[in-house]
């Protein structure tokens, strides 16, 4: 499979929802797989929050392949034999595209805090015009999962002429109390270390020494992203081995788990990035500068794959099935389709159980 990292530059005014301005900005992507002649084979795939472009296939001394490389690549579901595949990644991220620490110009200085709040809505924008300048304009698919499923949700209600069909796994028309309450608690872990600084510290510092808010809120996030099934199935009330089950600070398998997540988090991950895509995650409502989720939704008319996971807890299912309705509710019954996948393994089963789903997804691509 043929992989090429690229980063493009703009200077244009990147205006965004807020009434701010991104100028001059980046945006790093990944292609897979070839272009064909009249570029009708384009699939775009949208990653989550702590995702990034990089999503299939292997770069030279990985020790890991692209998250979601089970479903790209050559006689996948994603066949890179007959799509030519680009993932963006999105802005406010820490993976090449323009975030807070990037530099503000005309001064080298990062953003930091002076970074404009960003949305769903303007990370889709941004993307439409990389595409434009590619000389894509029509895309076969957008797919994504999680956040990735609220950029293909966007997509199809802003951008209505640009793909034929939008595939969204584990994800919701309006980020809910709920996951909002999460995203709360792994927010202020980070705002309230001390090491943070309120936004001025040292990234190399952080990644040699860690950041202990960071690493609660990814465990706050791993919570969410399992269900009880799973945590019960993959670990059980097993203890750790080399602990003490009468020492006060000794760990049940689940504890090392979150522990080893947590602090390994902060080696690649950005705490600055966190924030702003979480905030970002939070803010999106389909429906906000709409008059109903109706009408939102009333601009859409391209095919549109639903597929939730049964133990969701971060975005349930019933959130999914709102989106169904609400389309079957319009007339559009004949190009919406609804799945709901049996699973224990919470929200990161779009993720994890491909086997699952992925010929779903081989399905949905089919030329009809």
């Amino acid at each position: 499979m043929k992989i090429t990292t690229h980063t493009e530059h703009f200077t244009n005014p990147l205006y965004l929802e807020s009434g701010r301005i991104l100028e001059p900005y980046e945006l790093t992507y990944e292609t897979y797989g070839e272009l064909n002649e009249d570029k009708s084979n384009v699939i775009v795939v949208c990653h989550a929050l702590t995702g990034s472009h990089h999503a299939a296939g292997h770069y030279e001394d990985d020790r890991k392949a692209g998250w979601w490389d089970t479903m790209i690549g050559s006689q996948k579901s994603i066949d890179t034999d007959r799509f030519f595949v680009i993932c963006v990644n999105v802005i406010g991220s820490c993976f090449g595209s323009t975030g807070p620490m990037s530099p503000k110009y005309p001064s080298s200085a990062p953003y930091r805090m002076k970074f404009p709040v960003i949305t769903i809505s303007d990370m889709v924008k941004a993307q439409r015009i990389l595409f434009d300048r590619l000389g894509i304009h029509k895309a076969h698919a957008i797919i994504g999962g999680s956040m990735g499923g609220m950029q293909a949700l966007c997509f199809a209600i802003e951008h209505p002429n640009f793909a034929k069909q939008h595939i969204l796994l584990a994800s919701t028309y309006a980020t809910q109390p709920w996951a909002i309450a999460f995203n709360k608690v792994a927010r202020e872990a980070v705002i309230r270390d001390p090491d943070f600084q309120n936004g001025l510290y040292d990234p190399e510092v952080i990644k040699e020494n860690g950041l202990s808010g960071l690493s609660t809120g990814r465990m706050c996030g791993y919570i969410s992203y399992l269900s009880p099934d799973s945590m019960d199935e993959k670990f059980g009330r097993d203890y750790v081995q080399t602990d003490g089950l009468y020492e006060l600070f000794g760990r049940f398998q689940v504890e090392r788990y979150l522990d080893y997540n947590g602090l390994n988090f902060v080696n690649w991950f950005d705490p600055l990035s966190f924030l702003y895509i979480t905030k970002a995650i939070n803010i999106f409502d389909a429906s906000r500068n709409y008059d109903s989720l109706e009408d939102s939704l009333s601009r859409i008319n391209s095919e549109i794959t639903l597929i939730s996971f049964a133990s969701d807890l971060l975005f349930l299912p019933k959130e999914m099935q709102t989106i169904y309705d609400t389309l079957c509710n319009l007339g559009r019954e004949k190009e919406t389709h609804y799945l709901e996948i049996e699973s224990t393994y919470g929200h990161d089963a779009f993720l994890v159980e491909i086997d699952k789903f992925a010929h779903y997804v081989q399905k949905a691509l089919e030329e009809k």
